[in-house]
């Protein structure tokens, strides 16, 4: 049965890198601006919505999921993202809390200046955590040859 959830978690993490690379792209051929039309800027609050989604699908449910597969015992947000950094996903953990902070940043944040001076960060962090994305199906898809 956990089993059968991993590779739908998998699926699901496809999907979302899909999503969040397509943002990425449109995101960077707008590029950085001081002022964005609404179109520009309905495209870097969709990356903002993403880039949070997919920071909370990894470590709340994929990490777990993963760490519950492998008999590991999930305990605290911190246990599972130290077993996920062993696990190679990602390099720094000091960095993942940031992307973490600026998950929080953008889902506290209701004034569109305010979230306009952290697009730059949206679209830097966006990128890794596509790479953080590609480590995990890569794991995923380990242990579905195994």
């Amino acid at each position: 049965m956990m089993y059968e959830k991993l590779l739908e978690d998998k699926r699901l993490i496809e999907k979302q890198l899909f999503w969040i690379r397509y943002s990425v792209n449109e995101c960077k051929n707008i590029g950085i601006k001081n002022c964005y039309t609404p179109e520009e800027f309905g495209k870097f609050e969709t990356l903002c919505a993403r880039y949070s989604r997919g920071i909370d699908f990894l470590i709340r449910k994929i990490f777990r999921s993963i760490d519950i597969y492998e008999f590991e015992n999930p305990g605290t947000l911190i246990d599972v993202v130290n077993n996920a950094h062993k696990r190679g996903f990602f390099e720094d953990i000091d960095e993942l809390r940031i992307m973490k902070d600026l998950r929080n940043d953008i889902v506290h944040e209701y004034i569109e200046e305010n979230l306009i001076e952290i697009f730059d960060e949206v679209l830097m962090y966006s990128e890794k955590l596509i790479e953080i994305m590609e480590n995990t199906l890569r794991y995923l898809q380990e242990i579905k040859n195994k």
